[in-house]
């Protein structure tokens, strides 16, 4: 029996995973967000409910997908004494997929467990296109049990399993997670200080990242970002706020072991001051704004 699929949080990675799966057969039955009006436009897209409320959700589905924004959201959404996705959830499957606090996950589990359902954390190291293209890499967390039960479903999001790790217990995938955004970001910042200073040289940028790539200064970041600084072409894959937050989620975990991250905490202050200078929805590659000559954010369209 092909389960039927709830999801919680249909922006554009939840939406684009939402269409991968009704696309491979699994049937969406159901989907909500706290914007009506996104909620009900996937829903008319896909044939399904737009549900009033999250119990809605959980008495439509067997499994239920969230992509949430923060920790309070998740919260939110498992223990609101009003509505919540665990109000008649005995037997259901929940697929957590936001970039959160490891503690979150662990504290969801423990109440999907109560409610007589189960839980697993579904990291994803990806964007927008993967989403829609299935192609995510996917860092699990959770009962190995779970995740097994689970696999055929999150191996049509993953490139057919090949993109597919079960990390570990719940926590440890969102804690592999917040690592990987935090070295991300750190080599995001620095790719922007060295072209901001080539510029600032009157260097050739072009010619700079050609050595920059067959150099030890080569980097994933390089690929994806380095001709939008370039260029300021920002249009948002994942935003300056979501880059500040999960570098504060590790320097948290940081905290907790009693580890100075000066790096990270470097490139949490400069992602926390896009914020603040209104540049938080650029894609993270804006940080470049800070850091060539006369820019700021100053002409870029809005």
């Amino acid at each position: 029996m092909v389960e039927k699929i709830g999801f919680v949080g249909v922006g554009r990675m939840g939406a684009n995973m939402a269409r991968r799966l009704e696309e491979v057969g699994y049937p969406v039955v159901a989907v909500y967000d706290v914007r009506a009006d996104v909620a009900r436009s996937l829903a008319h897209e896909l044939g399904c409910e737009v549900c009033p409320t999250l119990v809605r959700v959980t008495a439509l589905s067997d499994v239920v997908i969230t992509v949430v924004t923060d920790d309070g959201a998740m919260r939110k959404i498992y223990a609101d004494k009003k509505d919540n996705l665990l109000k008649g959830a005995a037997g259901r499957v929940f697929i957590n997929c936001a970039t959160l606090t490891p503690k979150v996950h662990v504290e969801v589990e423990k109440l999907a467990k109560k409610a007589g359902a189960e839980s697993l954390e579904a990291c994803m190291a990806s964007s927008i296109t993967q989403a829609r293209q299935g192609t995510l890499y996917l860092m699990c967390g959770g009962a190995e049990e779970t995740f097994n039960r689970m696999k055929p479903i999150l191996t049509k999001l993953s490139n057919e399993g090949q993109l597919l790790r079960h990390i570990g217990k719940a926590g440890q995938a969102a804690s592999v997670k917040a690592l990987v955004n935090m070295v991300m970001n750190i080599n995001t910042a620095g790719l922007a200080e060295g072209l901001g200073l080539g510029a600032a040289l009157g260097l050739d940028l072009k010619v700079l990242m050609e050595v920059f790539s067959q150099t030890g200064a080569n980097s994933r970041v390089l690929q994806t970002d380095g001709e939008d600084m370039q260029n300021r072409e920002h249009s948002c894959f994942f935003s300056a706020a979501h880059a500040a937050k999960d570098s504060g989620i590790a320097l948290n975990l940081a905290k907790q072991k009693k580890l100075d991250l000066p790096l990270a905490a470097a490139t949490f202050k400069q992602y926390s001051k896009m914020v603040k200078l209104g540049l938080g929805e650029l894609d993270k590659s804006g940080i470049a704004e800070l850091t060539f000559k006369g820019r700021s954010g100053k002409g870029l369209k809005k």
